[in-house]
């Protein structure tokens, strides 16, 4: 992994493990602080606002920045954030501290996956993006399970004390290994840029970032209770199912990436169809201990397969704006996350067991294939159309 793609998926790799690793610590914070668990999983919810709300106004601000200067600010929000986590003395102060934090989050991975782009040859770009998500995915495997394991003996403002420090080692990285001539932003000014973000193809791949999303946290919110209840496993067992699902994660990821640079729709809805597959066994599957352990890795990997395509293909498609689409686009990605928790909830309200959750996943992922479907139909057309506009080879005025 060249050095400065390395940096970038140190950074991730903080920034993904301060927005799980709170699931983990709801006791300890709630009883700390005197508020409800309930309350304490707003905490959450809040990061996941701010990722939405903060996304674009930080993509406006920095459209035109200096790339290197944005991303080394950014990763000073998040180091400041997280400061002041640790140190909040209720829990208001959290609340506020965890939104300047998510507010660095879709800015810093949306800019970040334009300039891992710009770090290589173009047949191996989706490639680079998907090497700065793995410190996304081990986060999941890694920072999650050590940060809350932190919490529960020293103090769960120890974990957000680590997570400063691997935000100022990240820092310290960027600085060293990051070109100095990575470029500025578009100049193309804000209007130009939101005209670039109305056009079909790339709203369409927006709408399917957020159907993938959705699908992936209608079932992975509720994949404890499913766990347990379903599969018969303990609260011990499940936490060593998690890190399998982390481990599918990792490697579809790094999949995604690879086959994006192959063929990047046809590569989507492939993965779309693998997905549809995976969740229609596990409602069935679920009730076979070593047959959930499984489906559990072959959906984390099949799901996040898609991230890194899904990616470069906002960014190809807004190519006078990448910066702005490819920022706005995970915002896409965590409204995602909140719709989804949202159905898969809905669903168990309405009397649907633990087990009948992966068909709601199902639907949202054959939603985001039929969308996907529509949108390379459209490439398809488009590229018919603009080839028979050109004249033929030897014709007057080929050239």
């Amino acid at each position: 992994m060249p050095l400065p793609l390395l940096a970038l998926a140190a950074a991730s790799f903080g920034i993904g493990t301060t927005e799980f690793v709170i699931m983990g610590l709801l006791p300890e914070v709630a009883a700390d602080l005197g508020v409800t668990i309930p309350a304490a999983g707003l905490l959450v919810s809040g990061y996941a606002l701010g990722v939405v709300i903060g996304a674009p106004i930080l993509a406006v601000m920095i459209s035109r920045a200096d790339r290197r200067r944005a991303l080394l600010a950014l990763v000073g929000m998040f180091i400041v954030g997280n400061l002041l986590c640790a140190l909040a003395p209720g829990y208001g102060w959290l609340m506020a501290a965890r939104v300047l934090t998510a507010f660095c989050h879709g800015a810093f991975f949306g800019l970040g996956a334009v300039v891992a782009a710009g770090l290589v040859a173009p047949n191996r770009r989706a490639q680079a993006i998907a090497m700065m998500f793995t410190g996304l995915t081990l986060a999941n495997v890694l920072g999650v399970p050590l940060g809350t394991l932190l919490g529960q003996h020293a103090g769960w403002r120890a974990t957000f004390w680590a997570v400063t420090a691997i935000g100022c080692a990240a820092a310290v990285a960027l600085y060293a290994w990051l070109p100095r001539n990575l470029g500025a932003g578009s100049s193309r000014g804000l209007l130009g840029e939101m005209r670039e973000l109305r056009r079909p193809q790339v709203l369409l791949a927006m709408v399917i970032s957020v159907l993938s999303s959705a699908s992936l946290f209608s079932v992975f919110t509720y994949i404890a209770p499913l766990l347990r209840e379903v599969s018969g496993f303990s609260a011990q067992d499940v936490t060593l199912v998690l890190l399998v699902f982390g481990g599918g994660l990792t490697i579809g990821n790094l999949l995604g990436g690879k086959l994006a640079d192959w063929r990047l729709m046809p590569a989507v809805i492939g993965t779309f169809v693998a997905v549809i597959a995976v969740l229609c066994l596990l409602s069935w599957g679920s009730h076979v201990p070593w047959l959930a352990v499984a489906l559990v890795f072959a959906w984390g990997m099949a799901d996040f397969a898609l991230i890194s395509p899904l990616q470069m293909r906002v960014v190809n498609e807004a190519a006078g704006a990448p910066n702005l689409a490819s920022t706005v686009n995970q915002g896409a990605f965590n409204l995602g996350n909140a719709i989804g928790a949202w159905l898969g909830g809905l669903a168990i309200t309405h009397g649907l067991g633990y087990d009948d959750i992966p068909w709601v996943g199902a639907v949202l992922a054959l939603a985001g294939l039929m969308f996907s479907i529509y949108a390379y139909r459209l490439e398809r057309r488009d590229l018919a159309a603009g080839g028979a506009l050109r004249p033929a080879p030897g014709a007057a005025g080929a050239p």
